[in-house]
């Protein structure tokens, strides 16, 4: 004998209305899980792309002078920056030589 409480067809209950927003829900659901395996999929085949990106490499032939270590690195078009622990910026050509040299000023004061 069936429970009186609950119906034998899961959808006898439900007013039209209420059975309208059961599938816009199923719907909207469907279509997420569309969406997620979509944005994986793209993420997937398209980031091996980007992040195989040539990093910017050192110059054949760039030598810093005796005693001096590198602080920080920075790549331009056309030229290296080395800034050094002794508070100099070094800035090398594509072929590895040195084009000018600057020395850092500590600022004076407290």
């Amino acid at each position: 004998m069936p429970d009186p409480v609950t119906p034998d067809a899961p959808d006898a209950a439900l007013p039209p209305s209420l059975r309208l927003l059961k599938w816009l829900v199923v719907l909207l659901t469907l279509t997420m899980i569309g969406g997620v395996i979509t944005v994986v999929g793209l993420l997937v085949t398209r980031m091996p792309e980007t992040l195989a990106a040539s990093t910017p490499a050192l110059p054949e032939g760039l030598q810093l002078p005796e005693g001096t270590r590198p602080a920080a690195i920075t790549f331009g078009t056309g030229w290296t920056a080395i800034v050094t622990t002794d508070d100099r910026i070094l800035i090398y050509g594509k072929s590895g030589t040195l084009r000018q040299e600057m020395q850092i000023v500590p600022e004076s004061g407290p």
